[in-house]
């Protein structure tokens, strides 16, 4: 079992944008229109901003303000799909016989996100990008847990998806819609994750791990569990 405090939060989906925005999806959660809505990042210069792709915009929006007045903030970032439409023009390209971007490609890798951010921001502390499964958003607080428990007065969480391209729809069935989410989370005895085998065959949620902690967030659920496979990763909160 670790313990933390969740200090702060921002999330972001089409939509969805401001607190009452995801106090009123909380209490009556919904699927949102799909559209190329991308969120505000005009806080970055406009050469910059030009090498974001959507999924990189949805987590800057949500980490950027999070980390004001932090001059050396870890970073867990969490996907587990990562950049799908980049890689799919990228594919695409090359079943074309063209020829293949490198920047689209240096831009599509995993770890893209906190190279980005580790430039833009002049950061040099520990950075990790997670490629998780359906519970990436636990693994990424046990990641943060870790940073905590080493010193670190504070760990900057980030899950975002993408919505994948249409051609992935068989076999990417878990994205609803674009979202990211960001938490820094500090030491603490708020908040309680442990982990726990799921022998009861406890169901999924209707909702991505992440989505769903920000409905426990905006609804003042004590506690809610999250299983994933064989996994069962119980959360309390102790108000």
């Amino acid at each position: 079992m670790i313990t933390f405090n969740i200090a702060q939060w921002r999330a972001w989906a089409p939509g969805l944008t401001s607190v009452e925005d995801w106090q009123h999806w909380s209490r009556e959660p919904v699927l949102l229109p799909d559209n190329d809505e991308v969120p505000d990042v005009s806080f970055l210069p406009a050469m910059q901003r030009r090498r974001l792709g959507r999924m990189a915009r949805m987590a800057f929006s949500v980490a950027w303000p999070l980390a004001e007045g932090h001059e050396q903030l870890p970073l867990v970032f969490v996907s587990r799909h990562g950049e799908t439409p980049r890689t799919f023009d990228i594919l695409r390209d090359l079943a074309a016989g063209e020829p293949l971007s490198p920047t689209q490609f240096s831009l599509s890798v995993h770890n893209a996100v906190i190279g980005l951010w580790s430039i833009m921001r002049g950061s040099t502390c520990e950075m990790t990008a997670l490629a998780a499964a359906g519970d990436g958003l636990e693994h990424g607080v046990f990641e943060a847990a870790t940073l905590l428990a080493e010193g670190a007065p504070a760990v900057l969480l980030v899950v975002t998806e993408e919505q994948p391209p249409q051609a992935y729809a068989q076999w990417v069935d878990d994205v609803p819609f674009p979202y990211a989410v960001g938490l820094l989370l500090t030491p603490g005895q708020d908040w309680q994750l442990s982990l726990h085998s799921n022998d009861q065959g406890t169901p999924q949620p209707d909702w991505p791990h992440a989505l769903n902690l920000l409905r426990m967030l905006h609804t003042n659920q004590p506690a809610c569990r999250h299983p994933w496979k064989n996994r069962l990763w119980n959360w309390q909160h102790n108000h």
